[in-house]
């Protein structure tokens, strides 16, 4: 069978892997979640791949769940070894991948945290504010340590072609400006790997998805798959 990721809108994480897996070659589907949608979050289909009804979530082409980003971006690298997605491990190429994409999947995606949370107060909610302004601080220090990574590089980890840490990079600092924490302009070296970002045709292909517009992949993109129809997990 082939691989199926599980994805969620609107501005998810999980954009992406859907960018990693036009990128990768590999032939895929995917099954779309709307995150506003509480019959769509408590698909019984979804929650037997992810008990917790996050995303996303990837079914391997052995039909084995494989949960959270950075684990599912690993595994699609590690299946497209002529990609340029990763590098082999072991190589310092690899630790550089691992430890910039650890940082983004774990300090600057909880950066942005605050900021929901305050999103989702009442309006007499005192303490919106005080998250608000933790939300500020975290991702604007979390950009300066990515400004200083791209300093003098193309791309976080690979001087050729983006990598996975790339991906993820373009859909999570993508939070920052609408939710008002911070100003790319002040970050001029991620600004510029996130504008040439948008100019890719994976990265543009996973806004089309996203926005549910036609999507055309250079990739192995094979449709999309209704809830119903996942192929689910023995026992």
């Amino acid at each position: 069978m082939e691989t199926t990721l599980i994805y969620s809108v609107p501005f998810g994480c999980s954009f992406a892997a859907i960018a990693a897996l036009e990128w990768s070659g590999l032939p895929y589907r995917l099954a779309r979640v709307e995150a506003r949608d509480p019959a769509s979050k408590q698909h019984p289909a979804f929650l037997a791949i992810n008990p917790l009804g996050q995303t996303p979530a990837l079914l391997t082409r052995a039909g084995t769940p494989l949960l959270e980003s950075m684990a599912i971006l690993l595994h699609l690298a590690a299946h497209a070894p002529d990609s340029g997605l990763g590098f082999a491990q072991g190589t310092p190429e690899y630790d550089r991948l691992n430890s910039v994409l650890s940082f983004l999947h774990t300090t600057f995606h909880a950066a942005f945290m605050p900021a929901f949370q305050a999103s989702c107060a009442a309006p007499d909610d005192a303490r919106a504010a005080v998250w608000r302004e933790m939300a500020v601080d975290k991702v604007n220090k979390s950009l300066a340590h990515l400004e200083r990574l791209l300093a003098g590089r193309a791309w976080l980890a690979s001087a050729a072609a983006p990598s996975i840490a790339d991906a993820y990079l373009a859909a999570t600092a993508r939070w920052a400006q609408p939710l008002q924490l911070a100003s790319l302009a002040d970050y001029p070296h991620v600004a510029r790997v996130l504008a040439a970002l948008e100019q890719d045709p994976g990265i543009r292909f996973a806004h089309a998805i996203e926005d549910g517009l036609p999507a055309t992949g250079q990739g192995g993109f094979l449709g999309h798959v209704a809830l119903d129809q996942l192929a689910l997990p023995a026992g």
